[in-house]
């Protein structure tokens, strides 16, 4: 059993900063890549920003230049700053741990999600 715990959620205006931060913990075996997705009221969960092991990110489109993500891999620790935060950019966010049973298998962890609120 994997636990994710996220936090920094909250309520912020137009264009101000908030930044996420999930721990991981439990049966960590072989991590592959860790990341942040997010779903808004009657939308598809989508991904916001991930990081490979290896320190690799991506992002979505809508976010590219105002998020950052970063790591602390002997923490197990993911970390999402978001700058420049919009309207639409309001949503859970969830913490995604991707690891890789027997070298190749995808196992997904997910968080609770914390909900980030941008007021106009």
């Amino acid at each position: 059993q994997v636990q994710l715990v996220e936090s920094g959620g909250g309520l912020v205006q137009a264009g101000g900063s908030l930044r996420l931060s999930c721990v991981a913990s439990g049966n960590i075996f072989r991590i592959n890549a860790m990341g942040w997705y997010r779903q808004a009221p009657g939308k598809q969960r989508e991904l916001v920003a991930r990081i490979s092991s290896g320190g690799t990110t991506n992002y979505a489109d809508s976010v590219k230049g105002r998020f950052g993500i970063s790591r602390d891999n002997a923490k197990n620790t993911v970390y999402l700053q978001m700058n420049s935060l919009k309207p639409e950019d309001t949503a859970v966010y969830f913490c995604n741990l991707n690891q890789l049973r027997l070298g190749s298998i995808p196992v997904d962890s997910w968080g609770q999600g914390t909900q980030v609120t941008v007021s106009s």
